[in-house]
């Protein structure tokens, strides 16, 4: 299916993961979740899923994300309940197309960067599908902070859907914020 990265897009792709580390050339993606939300942020449809990986592939995991991991439960639920990451790739796609059809998915988060470079690197099926912009909150928390002192406080559960509920809430804090003092500078 041919994707047009012209045509305006009318939804959001909220994506976050969770890896075994920050570095895609030796880390790899533990927890999807994914969110579709429309220009309002209201939820349209969503995806989540665990991957379970080889014990010797948890263990080149860094220090923090073992800690971290292991901490909340998520590095003993994957290798219970964890899925093959092909089969999350392939309805992770098709979710994806389900969703946006022939619209490019714009993918939007939190420093979502790094989980594009990791999309980048494991997921190239699902990188295909999206828009070669992307919607960055933690640009949002950088000009908020600095320019109006602004400073939103987001829960640090470390697990994808929360992550993904925060990074929303957040960037509705902003707008809203905007809103009601327009281009004023302090």
């Amino acid at each position: 299916m041919e994707i047009d990265k012209h045509k305006k897009p009318t939804k959001f792709l909220w994506v976050d993961l969770e890896m075994t580390g920050l570095d895609p050339e030796q880390h790899v993606i533990i927890e999807v979740a994914a969110e579709v939300t429309d220009l309002e942020f209201k939820t349209l449809a969503s995806y989540e899923a665990l991957i379970k990986h080889d014990q010797s592939v948890i263990d080149r995991s860094n220090e923090w994300a073992a800690k971290q991991h292991a901490a909340s439960g998520l590095t003993e639920r994957c290798q219970a309940e964890g899925r093959a990451e092909t089969e999350v790739i392939h309805e992770l796609v098709g979710f994806i197309q389900a969703q946006f059809g022939q619209e490019p998915a714009v993918l939007a988060g939190n420093s979502i960067h790094n989980d594009r470079l990791f999309i980048k690197k494991w997921w190239p099926e699902v990188d295909s599908l999206l828009h070669y912009r992307m919607l960055d909150v933690s640009s949002w928390k950088v000009v908020m902070q600095t320019k109006y002192g602004l400073n939103f406080i987001k829960p640090e559960t470390h697990r994808a859907f929360e992550d993904i509920q925060g990074s929303i809430a957040e960037l509705q804090y902003y707008l809203e914020w905007l809103g009601k003092h327009g281009s004023q500078d302090r």
